[in-house]
């Protein structure tokens, strides 16, 4: 039980993000949003930033942004909305990512001292990092915010993870913001006029299909690998 000390921050971060979740739900979450963004459309090009701010708030909370991407593109359209989101999200995923690093890397690294599967699998992700963090964002399986916090725990460099980040979540970011552009107006939202056509629709579940089996093989090839040169070294 003493090698999986490690886990309980994590646990902590997943629990948290849950009942803010669940939290906004009961709150009517969506219609702050909603109401947010058409503050933001009428305070014209300064909304730009009041719009960055609110979409790293919510990476940070684990507010879902997907609502705020879809307004993007009903407030400025398929090419500012994409670039407005593209760097929105990256600074909100940033943010996490540092928050993730600093205040919990240090309290795991001395949980986990000496633990050589989990030392293993970092320096895998370490060496590989860009790989799967570009991977991970094109997969819908792998929660972003929870994403956000997680890499920060690992050994993957800053500039890797922004990178990869920024590279990842741009084909989904277009899209969405493709999809928000359709609805016409903020009101509809999230119903049934703001959802993709069908031809968008099966773009997306192909990519994010292929992307969770090629992560999912990958990350399990490098840990192995990682664990075994570990293990054979007699570092168990």
């Amino acid at each position: 039980m003493k090698n999986l000390k490690w886990i309980k921050p994590l646990l902590i971060i997943v629990i948290v993000g849950t009942v803010l979740v669940v939290g906004g739900k009961q709150l009517n979450l969506q219609e702050h949003i909603n109401n947010a963004l058409v503050w933001i459309k009428e305070l014209g090009p300064t909304g730009m930033g009041v719009f960055a701010l609110l979409y790293i708030v919510a990476c940070v909370f684990f507010i879902p942004g997907s609502l705020l991407t879809l307004g993007a593109g009903t407030i400025y359209g398929v090419v500012t909305g994409s670039i407005l989101v593209s760097i929105s999200s990256v600074l909100g995923a940033t943010t996490a990512f540092l928050v993730g690093r600093y205040f919990a890397r240090g309290f795991i690294s001395k949980k986990i001292e000496g633990n050589a599967r989990f030392s293993a699998i970092d320096n895998a992700v370490a060496a590989e990092g860009w790989k799967i963090v570009g991977l991970t964002r094109l997969s819908p399986v792998f929660s972003f915010n929870l994403l956000n916090y997680a890499y920060g725990l690992t050994r993957v460099s800053l500039k890797e993870y922004v990178l990869a980040s920024w590279i990842g979540m741009l084909p989904g970011t277009v899209m969405y913001v493709y999809i928000g552009s359709l609805a016409g107006d903020l009101a509809s939202l999230g119903a049934e006029t703001a959802q993709a056509p069908s031809g968008a629709r099966w773009i997306i579940n192909i990519v994010a299909f292929l992307a969770t089996v090629l992560v999912t093989v990958y990350v399990t090839k490098i840990a192995k690998k990682a664990l075994g040169a570990r293990i054979t070294d007699g570092g168990e």
